[in-house]
């Protein structure tokens, strides 16, 4: 069966919204840019090397879809064009990015992703997805990259929806500007 990674850019009080700066109109927008490190980049190019299919929410899907088919080359622009990318949206009519899928329904469509052959999946941004996701069970693995920032609200994964999830620490490495990586397993 294929893992659901999910890999998200998350504030100290929680927020994961626009972390590149214009993915929403967020007053502090851009956030995760003021700790570039070399570290980070490669441990995000590493990750994309490891999986063999992408699954995005609408938003972040309409985000990197007017931004990477433009680009080409390196670690990160060729995989990640050619990777299959599965889109979950109920109100999205037509994917043209290429390689690109769209699943209307999170507990159905992506359980049945999962039992299919091949590699792990990554998600990407996606708060909305990811949220649907741990509401059903079906990530398989948390990765936090945690930003010593706070920026005083916005988008969370983890809203006061009152339900109980438990993780278990996989993984925990320090850079030396701050940043956390973070990988946990969901304990069921």
């Amino acid at each position: 069966m294929r893992k659901i990674i999910v890999t998200e850019f998350i504030t100290l009080d929680g927020v994961v919204e626009a972390p590149g700066g214009n993915e929403t109109p967020h007053p502090h927008g851009g956030w995760q840019f003021k700790y570039h490190h070399p570290e980070t980049g490669q441990y995000k190019v590493d990750e994309l090397a490891g999986v063999d299919a992408l699954l995005l929410g609408k938003t972040t899907y309409e985000v990197f879809a007017g931004y990477w088919p433009g680009q080409t080359g390196g670690e990160f622009a060729d995989p990640i064009n050619r990777l299959p990318k599965y889109v979950v949206s109920r109100s999205l009519q037509k994917a043209e990015w290429k390689n690109s899928h769209i699943l209307r329904d999170v507990a159905g469509e992506v359980d049945a992703l999962k039992k299919t052959n091949g590699g792990d999946i990554l998600v990407y941004g996606s708060a909305t997805l990811v949220k649907a996701l741990l509401h059903h069970d079906l990530i398989d693995e948390l990765r936090l990259m945690l930003y010593p920032v706070s920026i005083g609200g916005g988008l969370r994964l983890f809203d006061d929806n009152r339900e109980l999830k438990k993780f278990e620490l996989k993984h925990s490495r320090a850079i030396d500007n701050g940043v956390l990586i973070l990988e946990y397993l969901p304990i069921r």
